[in-house]
């Protein structure tokens, strides 16, 4: 196996070719650069929207003061639409974000963020007219969240204080659609903090296509547990407010198997007036994940899902009546996988839609029947993975998905016919593609990386005939051949059943020398459905690391994805037994390599990876020498519901699984060194986990090294927090390997 290794990585390098790194210069990499400077920053497209006529686009330019129209054929600037240095006494300095109407005679701005959680902020919103160059704000009673235009422009749907408001855009007033919006206790339009986190979405509310109806949830967490959290005066930024008295933050976090909030749907009739409750049925200890209005304007599509998310159920609501019924059904002996919930497509017609199954052992586009819900066609097929439905163009009856039909590494996108014929490779160059198509699939803007090419940027023909390039980097690659850098070697090591070779990549230092022996640092996240081991672009700590000696290695255990349902749900009911035994597997491995110091392995990782990291260093400890822990789960019991008990269940069904891999049980084998870092504000793996953890430590005689950083979040920013944390890594690296 280590001869076929070697080989493999020496094919890699010819084939992504040496001369990208052959002529490198002298220039060291330092910390500040990668930290603070972005001196190794890619640079990208941004902003971008498709007008309405498929023809043109638009970016946001000049830091977020210019929205300028393009055409997609020329490429040449055709107008510059907004420019807020030309409009006199302008509220706003700057555009986070944008939206037009329907008839693109409206624009909705948004701007000042200021951030909830992972994916919720507050926010001023501005109305700019193009015909009378007008600029209003949405509404003068304080901040609001995810103002939306109707589909014909006359209305904005916004929430504030938890409650939803109509902001009529013709006339300027404003009325209140909900009034039992209560912090901690009832939200409308918005999902509360673990419906946001887990089911990845930040709206609950949607317009019909006609305009006439709001759809919302409405979440009752009256009954879920508050979590508290001390917020100090801090930096970066500072509270003064906390100076003497740190504020007890409190919100509502359900653990595992505990209670959830309970979710009605509702629709508000703009015609009447009238709110009226949609039947979800009399089962409360459940899941409403989305909301999705159908081709028929008065019909509301309903997703439900059961708290051991295995079924997944469209019920079908009369947005007048309130009555529903179960047009379809999807069962899994595990779970269903959440990131399909937002490729529900209904085609115009509005007989059919399409939706992804996991029914054969890899998760493929199917066509079903809206009077039956039952599947007529499976449009995709194959040994590999869907992993993003980008669309359908209904008047060729052709849909659009990226997949790893190529490589589970890799993502090329495809178009195909919706009989599941002529299928199309669009992306042809080996690496990473994402692709955003316009409005009636006439041109798709392709953004293409691979461990040798940064992001590079190209417009094309809904045919793959390339127009041109948008972004290349050029800049960056040229910046690059001063430095002394090796580009990733994917290779592959085995994992712990002995049978099956896991994904993986190697950074060697540059001057590197077989005969010499060398410390190896681990990196992986190891989460279900996540892959690390990518044919993507990334100039960060890890190049880093090899300029100062160490061998950085990255495996994808099994429960990563990319290789079909089996490969990724093999760990379910037991997270954390086979991805750890597949890195102790894995570094053993590496361990035997004639140019690996076997007495200096480390591994890291952060949240997920951290909690991995953890458990590797007890249970691998005659392998590993260190480990550095970011922000870790050490107790399954102390992480959310919905996370949690879908891979796992809840604790009172699955005691064993919880117990015997949280790291919080093991502590007597530790031998290593570890090093703990987390942030005291994290609202998602809470700082609980670190304390408790540590305190075994304590109690067992373990010494470890802490690092707690003041009110930061899971993400551990600001100010010079990052470059405080990772000279912390560096620090410990070399004390300890």
């Amino acid at each position: 196996m280590k001869i076929s290794r070697q080989i493999f990585a020496l094919c890699i390098l010819l084939c992504f070719g040496f001369s990208s790194f052959s002529q490198a210069g002298s220039q060291k990499i330092s910390i500040e650069d990668l930290m603070l400077n972005g001196t190794f920053n890619q640079k990208s497209v941004y902003g971008l929207r498709s007008m309405k006529d498929g023809i043109h686009y638009t970016t946001l330019e000049d830091e977020g003061t210019k929205i300028v129209k393009y055409s997609y054929a020329t490429g040449k600037v055709v107008d510059t639409l907004l420019n807020l240095s030309k409009i006199k006494d302008a509220a706003i300095k700057s555009i986070n974000e944008y939206e037009f109407s329907a008839d693109e005679s409206r624009i909705l701005l948004m701007t000042n963020p200021e951030r909830i959680y992972r994916r919720s902020f507050t926010a001023d919103y501005y109305v700019f007219s193009f015909k009378n160059s007008e600029l209003l704000a949405l509404s003068k009673n304080g901040k609001q969240r995810l103002a939306s235009f109707s589909p014909n422009g006359n209305r904005i749907a916004f929430v504030r204080d938890n409650n939803l408001f109509i902001h009529n855009v013709l006339f300027g007033s404003e009325i209140q659609i909900t009034k039992d919006g209560e912090y901690n206790k009832i939200q409308n339009g918005t999902p509360d903090w673990v419906y946001e986190e887990e089911f990845e979405f930040n709206k609950a509310f949607a317009w019909s296509p006609d305009s006439e109806f709001l759809a919302y949830m409405k979440f009752d967490e009256s009954q879920v547990k508050m979590f508290n959290m001390n917020k100090f005066e801090g930096m970066s930024p500072q509270k003064e407010q906390n100076a003497l008295y740190p504020e007890n933050y409190t919100y509502k976090y359900p653990k595992a198997g505990e209670k959830n909030s309970t979710v009605q749907v509702f629709v508000y009739n703009i015609e009447d007036r009238i709110t009226k409750r949609m039947d979800v049925g009399e089962e409360t200890d459940q899941y409403i994940p989305r909301i999705k209005w159908t081709q028929d304007p008065k019909m509301l599509c309903i997703y439900r899902l059961n708290r051991h998310q295995n079924k997944l159920e469209f019920l079908m609501a009369n947005a007048r009546t309130g009555s529903s019924n179960v047009l379809f059904t999807q069962e899994n002996k595990y779970y269903i996988e959440e990131q399909n919930f937002d490729y529900l497509t209904f085609l115009n017609n509005g007989k059919q839609f399409i939706f992804l199954d996991e029914k054969d052992g890899f998760n493929h586009l199917y066509l079903y029947d809206m009077a039956t819900g039952k599947a007529v066609q499976q449009i995709t097929s194959g040994d590999w993975d869907v992993t993003d439905f980008i669309g359908f163009d209904d008047e060729k009856q052709i849909c659009y998905y990226q997949s790893v039909e190529e490589s589970p590494m890799d993502r090329n996108v495809y178009s195909i016919k919706l009989n599941g014929t002529g299928k199309k490779l669009l992306t042809p160059e080996k690496g990473t593609n994402r692709s955003v198509f316009s409005d009636g699939f006439k041109y798709y803007i392709n953004y293409f990386s691979s461990v040798t090419q940064p992001n590079t940027v190209r417009l094309y023909s809904s045919k793959g005939k390339m127009i041109r390039i948008l972004e290349d980097n050029q800049d960056l690659q040229k910046k690059l051949k001063d430095y002394l850098y090796l580009p990733k070697e994917f290779t592959m090591y085995p994992a712990a059943d002995g049978m099956t070779m896991l994904n993986a990549w190697m950074i060697k230092p540059f001057d590197f020398d077989p005969s010499k022996k060398y410390p190896v640092v681990m990196t992986q996240y190891s989460g279900p459905n996540s892959q690390e081991v990518t044919n993507s672009w990334s100039f960060d700590w890890y190049q880093y690391l090899a300029q100062e000696g160490y061998i950085v290695v990255c495996v994808d255990p099994r429960g990563t994805g990319g290789r079909g349902e089996v490969f990724r749900k093999c760990t379910y009911m037991q997270l954390g037994r086979l991805e750890s035994d597949d890195q102790v597997s894995a570094a053993r491995a590496l361990a035997k390599e004639s140019f690996v110091d076997a007495s200096r392995i480390a591994i890291w990782g952060w949240s997920y990876g951290g909690f991995m990291s953890t458990l590797c260093l007890e249970k691998g400890n005659d392998v590993f020498a260190a480990a550095i822990a970011v922000a870790p789960v050490t107790n399954w019991r102390y992480y959310d519901s919905v996370y949690t008990e879908r891979f796992m269940r809840t604790p009172q069904e699955n005691t064993k699984g919880y117990d015997d891999n949280s790291p919080i049980n093991h502590v007597d084998q530790l031998k290593g060194s570890l090093l703990i870092c987390h942030g005291t504000a994290d609202d998602n793996v809470h700082i609980q986990n670190t304390y408790e953890l540590t305190e075994r430590m304590v109690q067992a005689n373990k010494q470890f090294e802490m690092q707690v950083y003041t009110n930061r979040n899971h993400s551990i920013r600001g100010g010079n927090t990052r470059l405080h944390l990772y000279n912390r890594f560096n620090k410990f690296l070399k004390e300890n390997l």
